[in-house]
């Protein structure tokens, strides 16, 4: 008897890869399929493993019978939860888009589906850190007169912060780092690229050394600081009600909480 062989469809990890390998299930008419980003690759004895090469015009296809089939919520959740980096979330994705794409109704509200339900909480989940960087982020002036901004988020909520931060801060060159992934953002008064850095060995990020920091960002941190502590009345300080508000994994990149 032979046992049937399941699909692996490796991909370089992008958006666009990711739809490229959708593509490719509808092409080819896949029945099993296992969707892995190629930094988490497994390789199975039971399975076909294919690499896919992005290719936007597939990908921008699959993008567009997506959004005819949802509402503009149902697909900016879709892109949300696949920044959360879980687990097979790939493969939710693959089986969200193929109920989208054979239901006559939008399928958005559907929670009695499961896998909608999973989706809709998982992208909750990324659109509540998206809003926690959008507010906690901290530039600090460089001696090269960039201001620098380090984060480490739980998703990779990046290209979802940009466009706040280009508005908010249209007259001021900024580097936006996250440590996790080893990539930022960087604008330049005009837009905004994606960069990789090279950190030096002696750089701490919760820290503003005279090494690479300006001497007026040291200034001005000494001043701020000293603001909040005046400002923090002792008798109705509320510590619960405060780290629900400004989880404590945030606090090392605050300046007020630095001292």
């Amino acid at each position: 008897m032979q046992i049937p062989k399941e699909s692996i469809l490796v991909y370089d990890g992008t958006f666009d890869g990711f739809l490229t390998c959708v593509f490719q299930v509808y092409d080819l008419k896949l029945k099993q399929v296992d969707i892995q980003p190629k930094s988490h690759a497994m390789d199975s004895l039971f399975a076909m493993r294919d690499e896919v090469l992005t290719d936007p015009e597939k990908a921008d296809r699959v993008w567009r019978g997506i959004k005819k089939k949802t509402s503009a919520t149902g697909s900016s959740r879709l892109y949300y939860a696949f920044l959360s980096e879980q687990h097979q979330i790939e493969n939710l994705l693959l089986r969200y888009i193929q109920y989208a794409l054979k239901s006559a109704l939008p399928i958005d509200a559907d929670f009695t589906n499961q896998d909608v339900l999973k989706v809709t909480q998982i992208a909750k989940s990324v659109g509540r850190e998206k809003h926690r960087m959008e507010a906690f982020v901290r530039f600090r002036l460089t001696k090269d007169e960039l201001y620098f901004a380090n984060i480490e988020p739980d998703f990779d909520v990046l290209p979802l912060i940009s466009k706040h931060f280009e508005r908010r801060y249209a007259d001021q060159k900024w580097v936006i780092y996250d440590l996790k992934r080893n990539y930022g953002l960087y604008y330049d008064l005009e837009k905004v690229d994606i960069i990789n850095l090279i950190l030096p060995e002696n750089f701490d990020a919760t820290k503003t050394s005279k090494e690479f920091f300006a001497n007026e960002e040291l200034e001005f941190q000494t001043l701020w600081q000293d603001y909040f502590e005046s400002t923090n009345i002792t008798s109705r300080k509320n510590m619960k009600l405060h780290i629900r508000h400004v989880p404590k994994r945030y606090w090392k990149y605050l300046s007020e909480k630095l001292r």
